[in-house]
């Protein structure tokens, strides 16, 4: 079998200014010395900027993703990044909708992932987003004459575009984690640097979006977001978008989790949108189960203020209102349980921030179920909290007959044993 001829990073990479310097020449006879041609002095090119038309972004999803550019997806452990990724290339092999509605072209796919495996994970949850799995290509290995080898994005990108030139219509590239990509130390900005340039090139010899997939550092909660991808700022640097993901306690609306954009050089940098992550079995496929991306409604605001909420740990006090919001809690919530949102216009009218009144909840002992149909959060007072209240009445308190299971805005209560219970008994 013939070798397939080898693809030049080198030369696509310098295609269109090479294309642009040939224009320009076309007519430096006609000029006079200086006056407007390209100077060529040994290697260097140099390209007057009338010679060179204007052009829009290509995107494959407006604002989010743009064709021939690579883009960072990050985000703590545990946030769906990796399933978030896939539910763009199911979108994209599908020619499905984005979360905002608009309509994408469909096209291939490449994956390549160091961390989950094809068959028992990621094939799953493509086919439990709706995916054209025939347009999904897994990057497997890099044949070196009879020699098989493990792929290595540091090594083998080059490789790669020859083979993704052959597939064609290739859209979408997922690289996961990035940093794999990446052959030196992590953590230096011209290493890292100089291994994303062969991604960043890749990307726009494909004419393909390029997501790469990355953690956020360990303490790094309350930093801007794009500070806060772990190694080397070339990484947020290099990408012209930068996406993060998270997951936040609502009061209000229950357990909810937000993509939002933390950076973007080509088009709005704020702004966002809400998903679920669940499991379903797939149908055809007994005992195979996958998670898959539901996409909720759009957020406005930035990225930081977006991840400030899910971050919040509860446990600060803070004085923003006039008076201790723990107290007022303990009084609202003294006669029974109050729908959340009512507790939010209570504390509006009383003059306490609402981040405050979240913050208190465990101090004052509240928390929060999900009831009635269609389910709605109310606040109430545990247990514990009455009898601590009632001991400094000159009444003798009723005795509590349960005790609720985690702090803070959860489901469930449990019955001072340990087993959940669905309902309770207001005192």
């Amino acid at each position: 079998m013939t070798a397939p001829p080898k693809f030049k990073f080198e030369q696509a990479a310098r295609a269109r200014v090479d294309e642009a310097a040939r224009a320009a020449s076309a007519g430096k006879h006609a000029q006079a010395a200086g006056a407007g041609e390209p100077t060529d002095d040994g290697s260097i090119i140099l390209v007057r900027g009338s010679t060179l038309k204007p052009e829009a972004i290509r995107w494959l999803w407006d604002g989010w993703l743009a064709r021939g550019k690579l883009h960072i997806l990050a985000g703590a452990p545990g946030q769906g990044k990796t399933t978030l990724a896939l539910a763009c290339a199911a979108t994209v092999t599908c020619g499905g909708r984005w979360p905002d509605g608009s309509r994408c072209e469909p096209g291939n796919v490449l994956v390549w992932s160091g961390e989950d495996d094809p068959q028992d994970t990621l094939l799953p949850r493509l086919h439990a987003m709706g995916a054209d799995v025939s347009r999904v290509f897994f990057i497997k290995a890099r044949r070196d004459g009879d020699d098989v080898l493990p792929f290595d994005p540091a090594r083998d990108l080059v490789a790669l575009a020859g083979a993704a030139q052959r597939i064609g219509e290739v859209k979408l590239l997922v690289v996961d984690p990035v940093v794999s990509a990446v052959t030196g130390d992590s953590h230096k900005n011209a290493e890292v640097r100089r291994g994303l340039q062969a991604v960043v090139d890749l990307a726009a010899v494909l004419d393909a979006a390029a997501i790469g997939i990355t953690h956020f550092a360990k303490q790094s909660a309350g930093r801007d977001p794009s500070d806060r991808v772990v190694g080397s700022v070339a990484f947020t640097a290099v990408a012209r978008v930068v996406m993060v993901a998270a997951k936040a306690q609502d009061a209000i609306d229950g357990e909810r989790r937000v993509l939002a954009r933390a950076k973007s050089n080509i088009g709005p940098d704020d702004g966002g949108f809400e998903y679920a992550l669940d499991q379903i079995e797939l149908d055809g496929y007994p005992g195979v189960m996958a998670s898959r991306v539901t996409w909720g409604k759009a957020v406005m605001g930035s990225a930081r203020d977006l991840l400030r909420e899910a971050e919040d740990t509860g446990d600060a006090e803070d004085d923003d209102g006039p008076g201790d919001a723990a107290d007022w809690l303990r009084d609202l919530l003294g006669k029974g349980p109050v729908e959340s949102r009512e507790v939010k216009r209570s504390a509006d009218e009383a003059g306490y921030a609402w981040r405050t009144v979240q913050r208190s909840m465990k101090r004052a002992g509240v928390q929060s179920r999900r009831d009635g149909y269609p389910a709605k959060t109310v606040w109430f007072l545990a247990a514990s909290s009455r009898a601590t209240d009632a001991s400094r009445a000159t009444v003798a308190p009723v005795a509590p007959t349960f005790e609720t299971g985690a702090t803070g805005a959860t489901d469930g209560a449990t019955d001072g044993f340990g087993s959940e219970r669905d309902d309770f008994e207001v005192l």
